[in-house]
């Protein structure tokens, strides 16, 4: 199987290079700065217990002929438009696509571009960001990759997709519900980053302090409940186990919507935050902690970008 990874960031850059130390035929788009990096370093992990580098197959968008089995498409929301243009050359008929975006937004629009039955759903988990010199730093915890189709009949090729996920360096679940666990990460990933960024702190820092607890599960409950009554109920043992992760003491996590706004970077408001407040307005869940987040990012944003 012939696998383009769009984007080889902190996240599509780690289960990029897990899969070619699995022996995998990987070609990974990139942009021109990125790929000076990655010629010069190699695409670097660094993990608590040393170092992995492998030398990947690289291309740039004027470089790119042929086409591909799998499209592992691994990009910021704000970055979507733009990988779309790039890598639509390499989409043919049976060609699947599998996003790991935050959100849902970027379902419709690559539904839109190449058909129903071409995109996969998603979700990564996995804490890494790119350091200074531009190599992925994995913080620790799961390396998750959950896939499977949105509807069914389940799209030719899904089984192919499958056998080449199975046996790689990082675990990948082929879920027959996938839909909801895209709904479940949302809303996890949400709630991470609005109390890192509203606290402006690690979850960690936010639990030591009085009432940090009671804020961080406030954030859960109203995040959960949104979902829920667009009719994708958390399971309990999920639940709980959001609800661990964000009051767990001494955590060193943050969320990469925190570490992108201390650093003065671009953030994904709209398709984390932007987005579930429409949801929560049209089944009618207030989200007075979700909206504050909202703000507080839409107004970093258009600074940000109003620099740029």
């Amino acid at each position: 199987m012939k696998i383009l990874v769009v984007g080889a960031g902190a996240t599509g850059g780690y289960f990029g290079a897990r899969l070619v130390q699995a022996g995998r035929d990987v070609t990974f788009l990139v942009r021109q700065g990125r790929a000076g990096v990655l010629r010069k370093r190699g695409l670097r992990i660094v993990e608590a217990d040393g170092e992995t580098v492998v030398e990947p197959n690289l291309v740039e968008v004027e470089g790119l002929t042929g086409t591909y089995d799998l499209i592992l498409l691994s990009v910021k929301a704000t970055a979507l438009d733009a990988a779309i243009r790039d890598f639509a050359p390499a989409v043919r008929p049976g060609t699947l696509i599998l996003p790991v975006l935050n959100g849902m937004g970027h379902i419709e629009a690559l539904v839109e571009r190449f058909g129903e039955g071409a995109v996969l759903g998603g979700a990564a988990r996995v804490v890494t960001t790119l350091n200074d010199e531009g190599d992925i730093v994995r913080i620790g915890g799961p390396h998750l990759l959950t896939y499977g189709a949105r509807s069914k009949p389940a799209p030719e090729g899904l089984a192919a997709v499958e056998e080449a996920l199975t046996g790689v360096g990082f675990d990948a679940v082929l879920y027959d519900d996938i839909v909801e666990d895209m709904w479940a990460k949302w809303a996890f990933i949400t709630s991470i980053g609005a109390v890192t960024c509203l606290m402006r702190g690690s979850i960690g820092e936010v639990a030591a302090v009085p009432g940090g607890v009671g804020f961080a599960e406030a954030v859960i409950t109203e995040a959960a409940g949104i979902v829920a009554a667009a009719g994708h109920p958390i399971p309990e043992a999920a639940l709980e186990f959001m609800r661990s992760t964000v009051t767990t003491p001494g955590s060193p996590l943050t969320s990469s919507l925190y570490r992108d706004l201390v650093a003065g970077q671009q953030v994904e408001v709209e398709a984390l935050f932007g987005d579930l407040l429409v949801v929560a307005e049209r089944v009618g869940v207030p989200a007075p902690l979700l909206g504050l987040t909202t703000g507080l990012l839409r107004v970093h944003q258009a600074r940000v970008t109003g620099r740029e």
